[in-house]
Parts: structure tokens; sequence; C-alpha cells
């Protein structure tokens, strides 16, 4: 009888709680548990369609992906923090098993054209001088032929540890000559979308030709800048951003975009942050944590993994890909590969990279990326549908 009373009054205390309310208890409760089962299905099905989607993009990094775009930015920066805290580069130690050997030993000097002779290359590069002097690394800043164009090199690899501290890792340093290789922006199916038009992988008809690839910059939300091609802005590009600048005849330039439209033989321009080294001189905050200019993911004051792409005074490109880097490292490492003009591209191991490929048949492109090793990459990453833009190197025709 004791359990009947409680039962009576508690069906009073229900309708005494609902009218006061003005709403069903009942109605509430129901309402809010469809809210919350639509938030789930739209958040699973939103997912589902990204973790579903074309390309070789890993899980981890289609999940950060959708989370910055659905506003979880927040979320997914916090995580990479917590990440790096755990794994991030180590201090000390050397190389272990030395640094690799990749492709032929390049000529350490050309021949000088006579003054009225046209070159038909470009001077060989000096090797470069290491960053770390002690202990000495063997073969550490000599150049290495990575793919030639008419028997001559048209690029060059070169290995060097970033800096005093993380001295038991070392980044890339590819140099390419223009005068031997065009280069042609690509745009992603995401970034920066279907409105920038063009294909969003190597075309079939390229894949007997294509040399190399290698990374474009940030998402576009965190990019800074705008993405102009095929004769229009998808966004708004900014004056001062840094920017790579392709042509029609298959150059690339870096420059802090001068403001309007680009000129009729512009094809492309992606830009990305602020310059890094303009004429020259390194950015002033290169060394501060200043997201507006360096990105907010992870944060520059991070050593992770970084690229960037540089002019040097005589017109050749040089790109930078490798770990343990900060935004002030990854400027040291362009200055000492002799870029007068550079800015940063991406960051962290899931998009960085520099890939190249041999040719088994005339049709057919055999990818493989370059070391330092990255995991995280897979070396099929732009001979099918890319989420993000990225650059293809040619043989220049």
């Amino acid at each position: 009888m004791q359990h009947a009373r409680s039962s009576r009054s508690d069906r009073r205390s229900y309708r005494g709680f609902s009218r006061f309310f003005g709403t069903p208890v009942r109605a509430v409760i129901s309402s809010v548990l469809v809210i919350v089962i639509a938030i789930c299905v739209w958040l699973g099905g939103s997912l589902g369609v990204a973790l579903a989607a074309p390309g070789t993009d890993s899980v981890a990094a289609r999940v950060a992906e959708w989370g910055r775009v659905h506003g979880l930015g927040w979320a997914i920066t916090g995580l990479e923090h917590v990440q790096y805290q755990l794994t991030k580069p180590k201090t000390g130690g050397t190389v272990a098993g030395g640094l690799p050997k990749v492709g032929t030993k390049s000529p350490s000097a050309t021949p000088s054209p006579t003054p009225s002779a046209t070159p038909t290359t470009s001077p060989a590069p000096a090797d470069l001088t290491p960053i770390v002097s002690s202990p000495t690394l063997a073969g550490e800043g000599q150049w290495s032929t990575l793919y030639s164009v008419n028997g001559s090199p048209a690029a060059r690899v070169a290995f060097l540890r970033p800096d005093t501290i993380h001295t038991s890792y070392y980044v890339q340093v590819i140099w390419m000559d223009p005068k031997l290789v065009s280069f042609q922006l690509y745009p992603g199916y995401q970034v920066p979308g279907p409105a920038a038009g063009g294909p969003n992988q190597i075309p079939a008809d390229k894949l007997g030709s294509v040399l190399a690839t290698f990374n474009s910059g940030f998402l576009m939300a965190d990019a800074n800048g705008g993405y102009w091609q095929n004769g229009h802005a998808v966004i708004p590009l900014r004056t001062g951003a840094a920017s790579m600048v392709f042509t029609a005849d298959g150059h690339v330039s870096v420059e802090a975009w001068p403001g309007g439209d680009p000129g009729p033989n512009v094809v492309a321009v992606r830009q990305n942050l602020n310059m890094l080294i303009q004429n020259g001189v390194v950015a002033a905050d290169a060394n501060q944590a200043n997201a507006v200019a360096w990105g907010r993911t992870v944060g520059n004051a991070a050593y992770v993994w970084r690229s960037a792409i540089g002019v040097r005074a005589d017109g050749s490109i040089v790109s930078v890909v490798g770990p343990a880097m900060d935004i002030g490292t990854l400027a040291g490492v362009l200055k000492a590969a002799g870029a007068v003009n550079a800015m940063e591209l991406d960051i962290n191991p899931s998009w960085t990279n520099y890939i190249t490929y041999s040719h088994p048949t005339p049709t057919t492109a055999v990818p493989s990326v370059l070391p330092p090793p990255n995991s995280y990459v897979n070396a099929s990453r732009y001979i099918q549908p890319s989420s993000r833009d990225f650059v293809a190197v040619y043989p220049r025709s």
C-alpha cells in the first residue's frame, strides 16, 4: 500500500510539474531526444561522408579536417598539442644510419656559357654549408641528382640537419632548374574546392611525363590569403600575402602580392600566410608565436614537419621538407639553401611531402616519397583525387 501511495504522489507531482512549465515534461524530453538524435545522425552522416571521400588521406587526417570545417578546430588543436607533448622530437643524438643516398652524385659545377650564348640550364648550385658543424656528418649538404631532363640534372637533393638542437633529424632541400622544368598548380576537391575548376589529380595523359609533386598550403580558412585560378578568384587575393604565382609558360615565383588583379600571363595564384623571407631578409616575427602570420595548427613554437618553397637569386627554385622544425628553423634552412624570397607551405606529417615518379612505360608513373621517411604520406596521393591543392613538376617543352 505504501508503494501505491508513493506512485499516486509521484503522478500528482508530475502533473503539477507539467502544469507549472506549461508544456508536458514528456513532450519536452521527446523534443530534446529528437534534437540530440538529429545532431548525432547529422554528425555521423557528415563524418561518414568525409571518411568515405576519395583519395589517400589517413583516417586521422580526415577526422581532423572534418573537425576544423565543422567548428571544432579548438578541439583538434588541443589534441594536437597533447600529441606533440607526447611525441615531440628528441634533442641531441645523431642520425641513425647516416644520411640517405638518393640518386647519383651531382657535378659540382657546369661550364660557364660564352657571353653570346643563351644558357640552356641554370648553373649548378654550390654544395650547402651544414647548419650543424660539429660533429660532421658524411655527405651533409652535398647535392645528388634527383631526376634529369635531356641528360642534364633538372633537380638535385641535399640533406641538412635543421639546427644544433635536433641533431638526430635531417630535412631535405630540393633544387629545381626552371630552365628544364615547368610547374603547374592543381586544385584539390576540398581545398580550394570545385569552384577552382581543373583536375584534382595528375591527368592520365600526364602520367608518362610528371617528374615530381609537392604539397601546397594550409586550408583556405587558415591561410590568411586567397586562391586565384582559371581566370577568377575562388577566395579573394590579399595584398601583401605570400604568394606562389604560376605563369602560362610554366614558371613559378614567390612574392608578396602587390594588389590588384593578376596579369594576363598569370594562370594561378596560391597564397599562404606572410612572406617568410623577402629580398633576402627573414621576417622579423619568424621566432614569435604569431598565429595570424604562421598558422594556428599546433603553433609555430612547435618543432614539427614543415614545408616551404623559395626562389634563389638566379631564379632557381628550392623546396624544403622535413621534421623537427619551427618557423625560425625553417627560415634558417631556406637561407642556407640560398632562398632570397620564400614562403611556408603546409605543416604536420599528414600534408608535407615531395614525391618523385619513375616511368616503366611511356604512360605510367610509379611514385616514391623522397626521404626523410614519412609514414603518414601515401605516395599515390596525387595520382588519384586529392583533397588539397598541389604542385606538379614537368619537363619543360
